[in-house]
Order: structure tokens, then C-alpha cells, then sequence
């Protein structure tokens, strides 16, 4: 099994690369101390934009890159290199707005991918969080479409969206069917209940919100056949979310692993470098270990996904990816503090602020817990043989 990069997707990695190095980073400290500009911000999505990496996963003719989930993984292993999640402010739109109905499409994802648009996704609730089989938000049929009533939290870029995606029940006699609406920011019963501050500094907030909106009837994501089939389609958002935080947190540990050898080699205590202590060299050895594993994981997940194998094994797979690389970027990042001393205790720090903004890529998308529910049950259905092959 080879996985060298072909022609093409190098290419790509150096273009995304270029984007990150010349970019994102260069405006990490200043994210992190005082926010970013109007003008920063629209060079990040110039950059995204001739980087070739707008809509990585949604199709040409909808103006998407069109990318395999090889290829996104190239691109997020790139993007994770970057902290604050300045790439965040890049134009980017949800995969399944793709299984909208044309009209949806064009109401929705084609501004959103021209960067016109903003989208949010609201899924979490106060009672429902790693289990989205909670979510109490009902969908009330009404004359002219339906009532949403819900408070969702963790709403992230939810301050600067235009629209949402929000999960729901359709209230139908005594079945409760889970389903996606598309509800536009500007009509009346949304209100912000709460912009928390959270550890990580990244550019958008994540808010709580509440809907006491009536939506048309068309407002169901894909149209009334897809009533009732929201956990399906959010699992699709789960699986992908999965596999490209997988991605970053390669990445992540391999700015952590290149910026911290570099200093404990430069650096020198006792008369030898510290790189010559063991207590400092080997907790990086392990993490190189680590990223190495990780990143051979991530895309055997990922090729799994292109060449169409059962949707339940790459599922299970990609919570693999996500467990073990969200965890070890953890440990790397708290290991390259440690290695730096005071420096890495310090905000203009890389090691710092990795330390900060990987913890939640352990939480969100599905917490490590959940992740090793899903393995588990992957191990007792699809056998040890097919998860680990």
C-alpha cells in the first residue's frame, strides 16, 4: 500500500502550504492578541481561493474544488499547521448542503462557496450533545410550512453566519423524525442567548441561540423526502468533520515537532544542547511516533472513503483516525511546552497555543469517549480483523 503522494496532489500540498507559511501564519500572534482586520481577513480568502481549496468536498459546477477525501486530507494536514484557526475566515460551506434541492442550491451553496454567504450549523443542545438522538428542538407543521422551536449551543460561527442548518424533530403524531431545516438568520424568533469565551482564540464565537421561527414549507434540507432522515445526513458531517480533524492534528504536531526540535537544539543548558537530554529528546521521539501513526491512519481512512468501502467500517475507521490523533496532538503539544520552559508558557508561543486550541478537537465532532464507543462497537459488528486491516 502506497501512500506517496501522486503529481497532482503534491502539487496541492504545496500550494496549500504556501498558503499556510505565507499567509495564515504570519498572522498568528497578532490573532492572538488583537484580532484580526477587515483586510486580514480578506487575504485569507483571496488565499483560500487561489489556493484551489474553496468548497474542497462540494462539486465544480456548484463552485467546489471537487476534491477526493485523500486530497481534502492533504489540505487539513496543511491547514492544522496553522494555530488560532485563522483558516477559519476562508470560504468553506457544510457538505451536506450538497444534497439540497436545486433551489436550495442555488439559494444557498452557490453564494455561500462565492463567499456571499454564511453558514452555521446548530446541532447541540443544552440536554444533547455527544448524543444527537437527545435533541428535544421540535418542527411543528403549521398552515404554511412549520414552527421550529429549539435552543441550540455551541452554535460555531454561529455570531457570523446568515443562515443555519438546524437539527430538529418533525413532530408527526408520536414519532419524533430527526431532520435538517435551513432557517435564514434575518427572520424574526432568533435570539442570542449567551457568546461564551472559550479556552481557544478563534476568530468566530460559538454562541447559544434560540429559534421560535416559522419556515416554509421548502425550508426542509433536500426537500420532504429527507424528513426524518437528519441523523443520516448529519453523520455524513460527522464522518468528514472526523477524518479532517484527524488531518490537523497531524499537522498540528508536525509544527509543534519542527519548531520545538529546532530549539532544543539551539538551545543549550549545562554546556550541551538540550536536545542531548533524554528527558526532553524522547517525549518528542514519541510524538514523532505519534504524527507518523496518526498520519498513516488518517489516510488509510480517507482512501478507504474514495474507493467507496462500507460506509459503517470508514465510520468506525474515522473515529479511530480522530481518537488517536486528537489525544496524541494533546500529549505532543503539552510535551513541546514543557520542552521550551517558560518560552512555551507564553502566548506568542506556538507550543502555547496549540496547548489551548487542540483540547477541543477531543470534545467536538463527538468527544474521545464517543469515539471509542464507536470503535468498540466497530470491533464487536465489522470483527478485529476489518478494523484493522
Amino acid at each position: 500500500m502506497d501512500f506517496t503522494l501522486t503529481a497532482a496532489q503534491d502539487d496541492l500540498r504545496r500550494r496549500v502550504a504556501s498558503y499556510v507559511d505565507d499567509i495564515l501564519i504570519p498572522l498568528e500572534v497578532k490573532a492572538e492578541l488583537h484580532g484580526l482586520a477587515e483586510d486580514d481577513l480578506q487575504r485569507v480568502r483571496a488565499g483560500a481561493f487561489a489556493a484551489g481549496i474553496v468548497g474542497a468536498g462540494h462539486r465544480r459546477e456548484h463552485g467546489g474544488a471537487e476534491l477526493s477525501m485523500v486530497e481534502q486530507v492533504v489540505v487539513h494536514e496543511e491547514l492544522g499547521r496553522n494555530t488560532n484557526a485563522v483558516w477559519w475566515a476562508g470560504v468553506g460551506a457544510y457538505n451536506v448542503l450538497g444534497l439540497g434541492t436545486p433551489a436550495q442550491i442555488e439559494r444557498y451553496l452557490l453564494p455561500t462557496l462565492r463567499g456571499e454567504r454564511a453558514d452555521a450549523y446548530a446541532v447541540t443542545e443544552r440536554e444533547a450533545g455527544s448524543d444527537p438522538n437527545g435533541i428535544a428542538g421540535t418542527a411543528i407543521r403549521t398552515a404554511d410550512g412549520f414552527r421550529l422551536v429549539a435552543e441550540k449551543w455551541f452554535v460555531t460561527s454561529g455570531d457570523v453566519a446568515d443562515y443555519y442548518i438546524v437539527m430538529v424533530n418533525v413532530v408527526d403524531g408520536a414519532a419524533r423524525l430527526p431532520t435538517l431545516f435551513l432557517v435564514d438568520r434575518d427572520l424574526e424568533g432568533i435570539e442570542f442567548i449567551d457568546d461564551p469565551p472559550f479556552t481557544h482564540t478563534y476568530l468566530h464565537g460559538h454562541p447559544t441561540m434560540t429559534f421560535d421561527v416559522e419556515v416554509p414549507a421548502d425550508a426542509v434540507l433536500g426537500g420532504e423526502a429527507m424528513i426524518g432522515r437528519g441523523a443520516e445526513l448529519q453523520n455524513l458531517w460527522f464522518v468528514e468533520e472526523r477524518i479532517h480533524i484527524a488531518a490537523r492534528c497531524v499537522g498540528a504536531m508536525r509544527r509543534l515537532l519542527e519548531e520545538t526540535v529546532a530549539w532544543t537544539l539551539s538551545r543549550h543548558q549545562g554546556g550541551r544542547r538540550i536536545h542531548d537530554h533524554q528527558g526532553v529528546s524522547f517525549p518528542l521521539a514519541d510524538s514523532a511516533a505519534d504524527a507518523a501513526a496518526g498520519r498513516l491512519l488518517t489516510f488509510h481512512c480517507a482512501q478507504l472513503a474514495d474507493d467507496g468501502a462500507d460506509a459503517k467500517l470508514v465510520h468506525a475507521k474515522a473515529a479511530m483516525a480522530k481518537l488517536f490523533a486528537s489525544e496524541s496532538a494533546c500529549r505532543c503539544a503539552d510535551r513541546c511546552v514543557q520542552a521550551f520552559g517558560g518560552r512555551g508558557y507564553m502566548r506568542t508561543n506556538v507550543a502555547e497555543r496549540f496547548l489551548r486550541e487542540l483540547r477541543v478537537d477531543r470534545i467536538w465532532e463527538g468527544t474521545s469517549e464517543i469515539q471509542r464507543l464507536i470503535v468498540a462497537r466497530g470491533l464487536e459488528k465489522r470483527g478485529v480483523g476489518r478494523m484493522l486491516q
